[in-house]
């Protein structure tokens, strides 16, 4: 999953971040709406999380703009207002999901879990793939009855694969949806992170679920690489 988290305040962002990256979620920060707007723009993030105040134009201002301009991430609101009329312009403006501050980490991990399932059609809480089965809320992975140990990037690659079964998709997509902008973008590291998931969730299964697609980039097969 990959993450923008429009927040002015810069310790309520850093914490957010610091948490998403130990979840193995590639988060983007910015503090301006108007970054904001190029951002969301430029990357298909999986969620926008977006703080109604903010300098320059407000959430809800980026937010309408965004939905104008046909950006249709799913756009999680924070704000510090809990009045029902905040939470309706909000909604209204064409936001998917309202949190208030203070609020719960887990709560906001469980809501942009909800709302990625969401963005991709997809209603159920786990992914699975042939017999490849992912839970995003436990950060667990299977293939049948085995649990298979992944490292958090290992992980976010394969979700990344797994909300797009059989589709074929190129290294720079990969590099979008599991890395965020402070990496420097270099194809090479998709292809080490490939071979480190089909020594972990094919070969020991005799399985081929990832395919090389020449001149493309990688896709998982729909059936998960299942017979």
């Amino acid at each position: 999953m990959r993450v923008l988290i429009v927040e002015d305040e810069v310790k309520m962002a850093s914490l957010i971040r610091r948490g998403m990256r130990g979840e193995g979620i590639a988060a983007d920060v910015t503090a301006k709406g108007e970054d904001a707007l190029w951002m969301a723009e430029a990357t298909a993030y999986d969620v926008v999380v977006l703080d109604l105040m903010l300098p320059g134009i407000d959430g809800f201002e980026v937010c309408r703009r965004l939905r104008g301009d046909g950006v249709w991430s799913p756009i999680l609101m924070l704000t510090a207002r809990d009045g029902v009329s905040d939470r309706v312009a909000g909604l209204d403006a064409g936001a998917d999901d309202y949190l208030v501050k203070p609020f719960s980490y887990a709560e906001l991990l469980a809501r942009l879990r909800a709302l990625a399932r969401r963005g991709n059609g997809e209603r159920s809480p786990e992914l699975r793939v042939g017999d490849l089965c992912l839970d995003p809320a436990r950060r667990q992975v299977w293939r049948g009855d085995d649990e298979i140990e992944l490292s958090a990037k290992e992980f976010a690659v394969l979700e990344v694969f797994m909300r797009r079964p059989g589709e074929v998709l190129s290294r720079f997509q990969l590099l979008e949806h599991a890395w965020d902008y402070e990496y420097e973008n270099r194809s090479n590291i998709v292809d080490s992170y490939v071979r480190l998931l089909r020594r972990k969730i094919d070969r020991p299964f005799g399985t081929r679920s990832i395919q090389t697609v020449r001149g493309a980039g990688y896709r998982l097969r729909e059936n998960g690489g299942g017979e």
